[in-house]
């Protein structure tokens, strides 16, 4: 679907400018976006290399492990259906302080292991369980400390104070996160109550 519709919109796009003499103007931009997209690129994996190899030096330093053990209160809170020595609990776990410290490319590979673990536990069910979409809420809403793409994204584009988005950014994500676990836990008990009378009637 999305695809239809970016394609739509480059379609209209092109048929505007042709009717307004401005084709030129398309290939320009066509071509100038196609540089800068490559230098991003470049600038991004540099970024990502060099917060990627800090995860796992503090994985092999065991901080990620401590980090995990002072979640585990959280964890149990936020998924009680999860078993407290499951191994989703370290995914979950590497996730969470991934997005934390703004590192989403290495929170994506252990938030689908995540998945996976969860969907095994909700044995192979094609309706989500409730410990799925809580992590997928909290995952998307992702608090972070450091939004590390946003700071990228700003330098490269020549801000004047790149990191001055950190405080706000700290607030929004905190005000998501918050609302998407109070959600989760609504709609968890709503759950639960319809669960119970159910059986009782």
């Amino acid at each position: 679907m999305l695809n239809k519709l970016w394609g739509f919109m480059i379609l209209i796009g092109i048929i505007f400018a042709a009717c307004n003499g401005r084709i030129g103007n398309v290939g320009t931009a066509a071509l100038d976006s196609s540089k800068e997209a490559v230098t991003l690129c470049i600038t991004m994996l540099g970024i990502m290399s060099m917060w990627t190899g800090l995860m796992n030096i503090a994985k092999k330093a065991g901080i990620i492990d401590a980090l995990t053990r002072a979640l585990r209160p959280v964890l149990a809170f936020l998924f009680p259906g999860v078993p407290r020595e499951h191994k989703a609990n370290e995914y979950m776990a590497a996730n969470m302080i991934s997005n934390v410290l703004g590192l989403g490319w290495a929170a994506t590979p252990v938030g689908l292991k995540a998945m996976e673990q969860l969907k095994e536990l909700n044995h192979g069910r094609h309706i989500a369980s409730a410990d799925m979409c809580t992590f997928l809420i909290i995952n998307i809403s992702s608090l972070q400390l450091i939004p590390v793409n946003i700071i990228a994204y700003r330098s490269e584009y020549g801000s004047v104070s790149p990191t001055s988005i950190i405080g706000m950014g700290l607030v929004a994500t905190i005000i998501s996160t918050a609302a998407g676990i109070l959600f989760s836990v609504i709609a968890r008990n709503v759950t639960k109550s319809d669960k119970k009378g159910g059986e009782e009637s």
